[in-house]
């Protein structure tokens, strides 16, 4: 036990759909983070190029609990979910002898295999939490069919008495954290996991959240109809039927989502002061991180996409405070960082030797040394092949229903056009590639571009350039194409 006190509390803090730039202490000045920009202030790091593997949940979740990309082991959609043979970081931290707590949603395990091997507890409230609003009462908020809301996700202020907040699952687990620091097992070091669903679609909030933000502090929309962007992108634009909104319109959406990204600042706060008010805020690693990003309205379009790699689905928040006495320069970091680094940052602070081969890099380099380099190139991946149906999600209800609210994007994922094609993104500092099997490619100048409004993949001005991604494409799966076990056979 003396070892077990040893090593650090981890508090892993997952928000859905958080897009990388909703930070203030980013220069953003429209996002109310007060709590996170304190943290990077005073004791932590914000990476400010970190990227997710995948700009879906189950496929990024997998990614970051394993430590491998998702073409690994064919994580690609949200019903390909982590098997009992594959490893996983909660697995790995229950097995050191880690308390691994769970609250909130799943999106990583199937249904049909049991969580126990990764937690010790997944977190029941004790009174059933309010539904999610803006899911469970759509009729309220969408309109009828064919209005340019119904597809829009846009439900806005949710009502509640003054004072009081909209106590639905989110907030039920927040507290089931703060009531576990104040009352921890003996003995033993926590991880607390908390996958929130904030802020993912419906954009829905609460006061005082929902009037926080300063809507003429918003950064300009992205237009759409970029030049030679992919079809897909097109046809969720034509499906969800938002071309006709107004500015006006698309910042109380975005001011929203906004405020949704506010009250999960505001939860975080809730969870670190009460490590502090338990004395284990010292001795707690913190990692604050999301599995992908939003369009919120960039590009005319809502939601995401799970084969496009956009800035604003592909940069996701990472915020890292270590626990006291690990050496750290508070602030925020340009190095270019990917969420399969949380892994192998995680086991090498909490003194766990891997299990696995994994294809993280620990960040406590980059804690320490604000000008220690990050990555070269950063990876995205996602879509299917042709006759791939297995890996077309037609098992969502949205896949063939109208009414649902993913239907503009799942509809078109069952075609074998080139909507769902199969494509992998490679992105330096500079420059993004994106290669696409069943269309055109894609190449932006980040620095001339960053909105990615030309694709230039046939201009000879890039030739060298695309030269040297595709390079570095092939490099990167042939370092990552498979993975050789740990424990070795016997020959007869």
């Amino acid at each position: 036990m003396a070892e077990a006190r040893r090593k650090p509390h981890i508090l892993l803090f997952n928000p859905d759909q958080w897009r990388g730039d909703v930070l203030g202490h980013l220069g953003n000045a429209a996002a109310v983070t007060p709590n996170l920009d304190v943290l990077v202030g005073r004791d932590a790091v914000s990476f400010s190029r970190a990227f997710c593997q995948n700009p879906v949940c189950t496929p990024s979740r997998c990614s970051l609990m394993t430590g491998w990309y998702p073409h690994v082991r064919g994580h690609r959609t949200m019903f390909h979910m982590l098997r009992p043979d594959e490893p996983c970081l909660l697995k790995s931290l229950k097995d050191a002898g880690y308390f691994v707590w769970w609250g909130g949603k799943n999106d990583l395990i199937p249904a049909q295999n049991s969580l126990a091997p990764c937690c010790d507890m997944k977190y029941e409230p004790p009174a059933a939490p309010r539904l999610m609003f803006a899911m469970d009462r759509q009729a309220e908020w969408r309109g009828q069919p064919g209005s340019d809301g119904y597809y829009s996700m846009f439900a806005g202020k949710l009502a509640t008495d003054p004072g009081e907040v909209y106590a639905d699952s989110d907030w039920a687990n927040v507290r089931g954290a703060i009531d576990l620091i104040h009352n921890p097992p003996a003995d033993q070091p926590l991880c607390i996991y908390l996958p929130l669903t904030y802020p993912h679609p419906p954009y829905a909030v609460e006061e005082p959240w929902v009037s926080a933000i300063a809507r003429a502090a918003l950064p300009p929309r992205v237009p759409p109809e970029g030049e030679g962007e992919p079809a897909i992108l097109r046809g969720i634009r034509e499906r969800q039927g938002l071309t006709g909104w107004c500015e006006e319109e698309w910042d109380e959406l975005r001011a929203t989502y906004y405020g949704m990204c506010a009250r999960v600042d505001h939860q975080f706060g809730l969870v670190v002061r009460a490590l502090v008010d338990a004395g284990l805020y010292d001795d707690t690693l913190v990692v604050f991180y999301s599995d992908h990003g939003d369009f919120t309205g960039d590009y005319g379009l809502v939601e995401k996409t799970q084969n496009t790699f956009a800035d604003c689905l592909t940069r996701v928040p990472l915020v890292v405070k270590p626990p006291t006495g690990m050496p750290i320069t508070p602030g925020a970091r340009e190095a270019l960082v990917e969420l399969v680094d949380i892994g192998a940052t995680v086991m090498e602070i909490a003194g766990i030797p891997p299990d696995h081969s994994q294809f993280g890099r620990s960040l406590a380099p980059l804690l320490a040394d604000p000008d220690a380099p990050g990555r070269d190139a950063v990876f995205c991946e996602g879509g299917r092949l042709r006759g791939e149906t297995h890996a077309a999600e037609r098992e969502s209800p949205g896949s063939t229903d109208p009414a649902n609210l993913y239907w503009p994007r799942l509809s078109l994922q069952r075609l074998e056009g080139p909507e769902h094609t199969k494509a992998v993104m490679c992105r330096t500092a500079e420059y993004k590639y994106v290669c696409r099997l069943y269309e055109s490619d894609e190449l932006y100048d980040l620095r001339a571009d960053p909105a990615e409004r030309e694709n230039r993949i046939d201009d000879p001005a890039l030739a060298a350039v695309l030269s040297d991604l595709k390079g570095r494409l092939l490099t990167f799966y042939l370092e990552t194409a498979d993975v050789v076990p740990f424990d070795i056979d016997r020959r007869h």
